[in-house]
Parts: structure tokens; C-alpha cells; sequence
């Protein structure tokens, strides 16, 4: 799997997985020739995120492998490869998941699994006619779940540097209640800064408060 160059970070208007997700799944279709629909997953460390399909009848083919953990997902996610089937009607792999999809009418499918920096994003493409995406894995679809899963990543990292900022906003903020706090543990105990500090953070744990509302508590009273 082809990998592209470390992404910048962008504006938050761009951090929505489904966004992402969605816009992947329409572009594919749009340039896959022969494909019905398709569908499009992220997953991390912290679990499975919502997926996108470009039709509602194939939401079920997608909650299906999720739910089972069978099918061309799942199995796309574990040999970090490709998982075809060119004809449904005759592939006896994941009966629920085949049950399903003809059901819908689709006969074939493949499944690109995309890896980056702790996220794994699948595309599933869809035909009603058998045989027609065995190119598909080598077509502009790849290159899009490529893109996609680089842009997936640069929204994590933004949405991440957005939380470091306010934390260290808050911080700020909260400092000078925290230093009077700790001198008036200073004066009552007659201890240091570092022993101060440390009072209030028990006290922080113990009360699951935050430090900032416990020394701004003490400063009251």
C-alpha cells in the first residue's frame, strides 16, 4: 500500500470523519467503473467511528461485518490486503454477509484497507454484476482511500492541537488561583511550593475535582 507524504494540518471545517468517509464512498462510485455503491469505514485504537455508505440499502452490508466481525471488512482489516469476491452467488465465505448482499442484489464486492499513523480506514465497492471490480484495486479508488486516510489523520492531529491549545489556555488562566492557594497551604502548613502543589492535587484526586477548582475553592473560604 502506497503511502503519501506526512499531511499538514488544515482548518476544522475539514475534521469530521463522516465527512471524510462520505465524500470518499461518492468518488469512488463516480469513478469506478461498473460499481452500484460502496462504503466506507474508520477505526482506531479507541474503537470502531460511524461509517458511510452512498445508499441506504447497503448500510446493512456494512453492520452486518461490524457487528459479526465477519466478512470483507474484517477481513480486509487483518491481512492489511484486498479481499475480493468476484461472484457472490458462488462464494460460501461469510454466509450472512453473502445472504445479505444478494438479497440487495449486489454480486461482487472488494475491500481496500488503508493504514496510517494508528488509523485504518476501508472502502467497500459494490456490482450487480459479477466479475466487473477484480481492476478496482488498482484503479483511482485506491488513490482516494489513500488521500482520505491522510486527510483522516491531519484531522486527528488538529483536532488534538486544539485541545493542547485549550489546556494550556486554561492553564494559564487558572495559574494565579492555583500559586494563591498553594501560599495559603504554604502559611497553614508551613511546607514548600512542591509539597503545597502536591496537597492540592490529592485533595484534586480524592474530590475528582480539578486542581484549578480546588485552589479556587480554598482562595474563598
Amino acid at each position: 500500500m502506497s503511502l503519501l507524504p506526512e499531511p499538514e494540518l488544515e482548518g476544522p471545517e475539514s475534521a469530521l470523519p463522516g465527512r471524510r468517509l462520505s465524500e470518499l464512498a461518492e468518488q469512488a462510485v463516480r469513478c469506478t467503473a461498473a460499481c452500484c455503491g460502496a462504503a466506507a469505514t474508520v477505526a482506531d485504537s479507541a474503537g470502531e467511528q460511524p461509517g458511510a455508505v452512498t445508499h441506504p440499502d447497503l448500510a446493512g452490508l456494512l453492520s452486518v461485518q461490524l457487528r459479526s466481525g465477519e466478512g470483507p471488512i474484517p477481513a480486509a482489516r487483518e491481512r492489511g490486503a484486498p479481499v475480493d469476491s468476484g461472484d457472490l452467488l458462488r462464494d460460501e465465505r461469510w454466509p450472512e454477509y453473502r445472504a445479505m448482499a444478494l438479497d440487495s442484489g449486489v454480486r461482487a464486492s472488494v475491500t481496500l484497507p488503508f493504514h496510517r499513523s494508528g488509523l485504518t480506514v476501508t472502502l467497500s465497492l459494490f456490482s450487480f454484476r459479477p466479475g466487473t471490480l477484480s481492476g478496482a484495486r488498482h484503479g483511482p479508488a485506491r488513490a482516494l482511500g489513500d488521500l482520505a486516510t491522510a486527510g483522516l489523520v491531519r484531522d486527528r492531529r488538529y483536532r488534538a492541537a486544539l485541545s493542547e491549545v485549550d489546556q494550556l489556555g486554561e492553564a494559564l488562566r487558572t495559574r494565579p488561583v492555583v500559586d494563591q492557594a498553594c501560599g495559603i497551604v504554604m502559611h497553614v502548613l508551613g511546607c514548600g511550593a512542591d509539597e503545597a502543589f502536591d496537597v492540592l492535587r490529592r485533595v484534586s484526586q480524592g474530590s475528582n475535582r480539578r486542581v484549578s477548582e480546588v485552589a479556587a475553592g480554598l482562595v474563598r473560604t
